[in-house]
């Protein structure tokens, strides 16, 4: 699985950081990036936990 975050909509909230630290991160923008494109096998749930978590559906996820 892929991670991207759209840095467009993202409002930067944190709710993905708080909920996968190890894959986003805020920018100095305030706006959320991915750290890691590729998600670890056993971490597949954290990351999408934290992209239906996301208020403005930034976090697009590629099976």
């Amino acid at each position: 699985m892929k991670v991207h975050v759209d840095k467009e909509t993202c409002i930067g909230c944190g709710v993905c950081v708080a909920l996968a630290p190890d894959y986003f991160k805020l920018d100095s923008d305030g706006k959320s990036v991915a750290i890691k494109e590729e998600v670890a096998p056993g971490d597949e749930e954290k990351v999408r936990n934290a992209a239906m978590s996301c208020p403005t559906q930034s976090i697009k996820l590629e099976e």
